[in-house]
């Protein structure tokens, strides 16, 4: 692998602890499972591959890390996290996981930063836990699995989220997760409710609800990142400005109300993108040109697309070694504040 005159930072990484995979394997053999969780976890319900490599935060993801050219990663629990369990439940094991990404940070600053595992089931203890996580240990900004038990983010009764992040000046990661019941089935039956499609229509369905809210009018400096290159939406902008405007003027849904800015200008002024899964250069050039080069970010996805050789297809894009610096290394600085 070569050596590049920046750092790779991949900004969207799993981990799992086996206290978290152990709950999952319990969940499993309950006879009411939630139906996307149990098509998301019955494949790793056992170690495998991917199940060994979430759970190691030691030798063997340093290994990939170096086999890859990745010189560090953004930890953050992988999905479903805590937000599948009930709210004392969820609000215990985020603290459990936080002291343990901390730990590992600790042993490996150079190499590792992480998020705050939250649990939005209880919104209280959520905004204390995200404060707790980064100023007592060094968080960067909270990673939310996206539902949380069918519920979304847009309910004003989640915002004092959204308020301590603005106030800590951190990002909040939506991340895919399971689909929910009242959403899994059409999916299910044809395999398309995992990453092959459904977590981008899930994700992307999340963030929009997010916006269409008024969280950012609300919360004008709050910043939120996305993977998988914004879940499609960056395709959308022009459709979803227009309609939207379409809807407000006629007045068709009462919970769609006028906003300060078109939709694509949150998603272009308070969201970052992340190239996780999406080793592939027209798509991420188009992120580029639509949302600017200061707002897409390097990630890999790993261990769920561990491929050491997509780098390869990074340092190949078309365009100055000074943007590349800044997809691979600024953007993740800036955003994730890892120079403080």
């Amino acid at each position: 692998m070569s050596n590049p005159p920046y750092k790779r930072i991949a900004s969207e990484e799993a981990f799992l602890t086996p206290e978290i995979f152990k709950r999952y394997q319990q969940l499993l053999t309950e006879p009411n499972v939630d139906p996307g969780f149990a098509s998301l976890w019955g494949h790793y319900s056992k170690h495998s591959p991917v199940a060994d490599r979430l759970l190691d935060l030691g030798d063997q993801r340093l290994r990939d890390m170096d086999d890859s050219g990745i010189a560090m990663q953004i930890l953050s629990l992988t999905a479903p996290g805590v937000q599948i369990f009930d709210a004392d439940e969820g609000v215990a094991l985020a603290r459990s996981t936080n002291d343990i990404a901390a730990e590992v940070v600790r042993r490996h600053p150079d190499r590792f930063a992480a998020l705050a595992a939250i649990a939005p089931q209880n919104p209280a203890e959520a905004a204390k836990e995200l404060e707790r996580g980064v100023r007592n240990l060094g968080m960067k900004g909270a990673i939310v699995n996206s539902h949380t038990r069918g519920e979304y983010l847009d309910n004003e009764k989640f915002w004092p989220i959204f308020e301590a992040a603005e106030a800590l000046k951190v990002p909040v990661y939506i991340h895919p997760t399971a689909l929910p019941r009242s959403m899994v089935q059409p999916f299910v039956e044809r395999g398309l409710d995992g990453a092959v499609y459904g977590f981008a229509a899930e994700t992307g369905l999340h963030v929009l609800r997010i916006i269409f809210a008024g969280v950012f009018d609300r919360f004008p400096n709050l910043q939120m990142l996305v993977g998988h290159l914004g879940e499609g939406l960056p395709f959308w902008f022009f459709r979803i400005d227009f309609m939207h405007g379409r809807m407000v003027k006629a007045h068709r849904y009462a919970s769609v109300k006028p906003l300060k800015r078109r939709p694509s200008d949150y998603l272009r002024e308070n969201f970052h993108v992340t190239t996780s899964g999406m080793a592939w250069e027209p798509p991420i050039s188009y992120a580029q040109c639509v949302l600017g080069v200061d707002r897409v970010l390097y990630a890999m996805d790993y261990p769920y697309q561990f491929v050491p050789e997509e780098v390869q297809v990074t340092d190949g894009l078309p365009c100055s070694e000074a943007d590349k610096m800044k997809l691979y290394q600024l953007n993740a600085e800036r955003v994730f504040s890892l120079c403080e």
